[in-house]
C-alpha cells in the first residue's frame, strides 16, 4: 500500500441513473501520484447484479454490459468491497472522477450503506478527500481557456462531454462509456489542464478541501463560482457572494448570484421566496424568474476562485457576460448588515419549507430500507458495531449475531438483505423463504403493472425502435435475464 499522497481516478457503469435503486455493474480505476504518473496497475472489475434488480434497458444499451456477464465474471458486492478496502482505500487518497460528486460517489455511498459499511468514511478518513474534474473543466473553460480546444455538440452549443473533449484534444479514449476507458481519458484531460494552467489547477485542487473552500466563501468577498446549476449561456459560471449559513446543515452556505439585482428579492415574504426557489422545469424566466440563490456544499469540492471585481478583464467579462458596474452595485446592496441578516433569515425559513416538501417526496420514493441512506446518521454505538462487523471472516455468523443489537431499524432490516444478496447458499429455510417472498412482491407485485411486466414492455418497445444488431443482442439478453428472475412458484401457478 502506498504511503504517499495520491489520486485515485475512478468511473462506474451502472444499471440505471438513480443511486438509491440502481447498482454498479463495472468499477474501474487507476491510482496516480501528485504529478499524475501511474502508480500500480489499473483496476477493472465487474460486480454481479443481485436477483432483485432489474437493469434499465437504456443504461445497458449505452455501456453494453449485459447482466449475465456480471453474474458470470463479476464479484458479489461484498467481495468487491473487500477488494476496494484492501486495494483502493489508502491514506491520503483523493478520489477523482468526471461528475463523480453528483453521480459515482453517490453510488459508492449506497453500495457501502446496503452492505453494512460506513457510507461516508472511505472518502474522508485518514486524510482522504474528493475532487471532481467536470466542474474543474468547466471553470477552466470559463476563466482560463487558452491552450485547450473546446468542443461543441451536434447543435453547435458548448459542451464539456468527456468523449468530445478527448476527441478535440487528441486524448486517448478508445471506448466511451467503458469505465476504464473513461478513467484513462479523464487522467489525460487532467494532465492537459495541469500543463496549460498549472497555477489555477493547483488552486482548484486546494479548494477541494472543505476548510480551504470555507476560508474563501466566509471572507464576505465575491468569488467566481462554476456549477451545473448556472446557465451554459454563461459557461456555468457567475460571481457569487455568501448571504447566509444554511442553518439546518453544518456544511452548507447560501450564495447569491450577483448578476441579478437583489432589491426586489429582499422585499418578498418567506412563502414568495420559497415559490421562486422551488424547482420548476418549465418555468418561464421572463415572467416568473427563479430565485438567484444556490446552496453551496463545502464538502462537494466546489469549483470556486477569488475575484477582484474592479479588475475583471474585458475578455472574462465578455465570455461570462458580466457587467462589472452592476455586480458592484448588487454587492453593495447586500453588504448592508441589517439587510443581509433579514434576507438570510427569510431564506432559511423558505429552505425549511422546501426541505419538508423534499422529505415527503423522498419518503414516497424510498420503498425499501436500502433506499433510505439519507433518513439520518447512525448513532455512535451503531457505527462501532459496523466497524467490528468487518474485522475478520465468518460474516454470516457475525451479521446474525449483531443484527438485533443495532438501534437503527434500517440496519436491522439491511442485515437480512445483505445475507440474501451475498450469502444466499447459507440462508436458513426461514431466511430463504423471507427472501423469496420479498422477490415475489418486488418483481411481480402489481399484476399487469408489476416491475417485471413493465420491464418486458420496455424491452419490446426498444426492440422496435433499435434495429441495429448490437442493440438487438443486448435487448434479447435483457429479456432472457428477466425471464430467469421469474419466481418458480409463480411459474408453477
Amino acid at each position: 500500500m502506498s504511503s504517499s499522497p495520491s489520486l485515485f481516478f475512478y468511473d462506474l457503469e451502472t444499471s440505471g441513473i438513480h443511486a438509491d435503486s440502481a447498482r454498479i455493474m463495472q468499477f474501474a480505476g487507476q491510482r496516480v501520484d501528485l504529478d499524475l504518473n501511474p502508480v500500480g496497475e489499473p483496476i477493472n472489475l465487474l460486480i454481479k447484479l443481485s436477483e432483485d434488480i432489474l437493469p434499465d434497458p437504456y443504461s445497458v444499451l449505452i455501456h453494453g454490459i449485459a447482466p449475465q456477464q456480471t453474474i458470470l465474471e463479476g464479484l458479489s458486492e461484498e467481495e468487491f468491497l473487500k477488494e476496494f478496502y484492501s486495494s483502493v482505500v489508502q491514506p491520503d487518497t483523493t478520489f477523482v472522477g468526471f461528475n463523480n460528486v453528483r453521480f459515482d460517489d453517490e453510488f459508492m455511498r449506497f453500495l457501502n450503506y446496503r452492505n453494512l459499511y460506513d457510507p461516508y468514511a472511505w472518502a474522508w478518513e485518514n486524510g482522504n478527500s474528493r475532487w471532481d474534474m467536470l466542474d474543474v473543466t468547466r471553470m477552466i473553460r470559463a476563466i482560463s481557456p487558452d491552450g485547450i480546444d473546446w468542443p461543441s455538440d451536434e447543435a453547435g452549443k458548448n459542451t464539456n462531454r468527456l468523449e468530445l473533449l478527448a476527441k478535440a484534444n487528441n486524448l486517448k479514449h478508445t471506448n466511451a462509456h467503458d469505465a476504464l476507458s473513461d478513467v484513462e481519458a479523464t487522467i489525460s484531460l487532467t494532465r492537459l489542464i495541469k500543463e496549460r494552467n498549472p497555477e489555477l489547477f493547483a488552486s482548484l485542487f486546494k479548494m477541494r478541501l472543505k476548510v480551504e473552500a470555507g476560508k474563501l466563501i466566509n471572507s464576505n468577498q465575491p468569488f467566481i463560482y462554476t456549477s451545473s446549476h448556472y446557465s451554459s449561456e454563461y459557461l456555468h459560471s457567475t460571481v457569487a457572494l455568501k448571504v447566509a449559513d444554511n442553518l439546518p446543515s453544518n456544511g452548507s452556505v447560501l450564495v447569491y448570484d450577483l448578476r441579478f439585482d437583489p432589491s426586489n428579492w429582499l422585499k418578498l415574504s418567506t412563502e414568495q421566496l420559497a415559490s421562486a426557489w422551488r424547482y420548476e422545469p418549465k418555468r418561464d424566466q421572463s415572467t416568473n424568474p427563479s430565485l438567484p440563490v444556490k446552496t453551496l456544499r463545502l464538502n462537494r469540492c466546489p469549483a470556486i476562485q477569488p475575484i477582484d471585481i474592479e479588475n475583471i478583464s474585458p475578455d472574462l467579462a465578455k465570455r461570462l457576460k458580466l457587467n462589472r458596474d452592476k455586480i458592484k452595485q448588487h454587492e453593495q446592496i447586500l453588504k448592508d448588515k441589517a439587510v443581509l441578516v433579514d434576507f438570510g433569515n427569510k431564506l432559511n425559513e423558505a429552505l425549511e419549507i422546501l426541505n419538508d416538501e423534499q422529505s415527503i417526496r423522498h419518503k414516497k420514493r424510498s420503498t425499501t430500507p436500502d433506499m433510505r441512506l439519507y433518513d439520518g446518521f447512525y448513532s455512535d454505538d451503531d457505527r462501532k458495531l459496523l466497524k467490528s462487523l468487518h474485522n475478520g471472516d465468518e460474516m454470516v455468523d457475525k451479521v446474525r449475531e449483531l443484527r438485533h443489537q443495532f438501534s437503527d431499524p434500517r440496519l436491522r432490516q439491511l442485515c437480512s438483505f445483505y445475507l440474501a444478496r451475498n450469502f444466499k447458499k447459507q440462508l436458513t429455510s426461514k431466511e430463504r423463504q423471507g427472501w423469496e417472498d420479498y422477490l415475489s412482491r418486488r418483481l411481480l407485485g402489481g399484476g399487469e403493472n408489476s416491475a417485471l411486466s413493465n420491464y418486458f414492455k420496455q424491452i419490446a418497445q426498444l426492440k422496435v425502435e433499435r434495429s441495429d444488431s448490437r442493440s438487438q443482442v443486448l435487448l434479447e439478453d435483457l429479456r432472457l435475464y428477466g425471464e430467469s428472475l421469474i419466481p418458480a412458484s409463480s411459474m408453477e401457478a
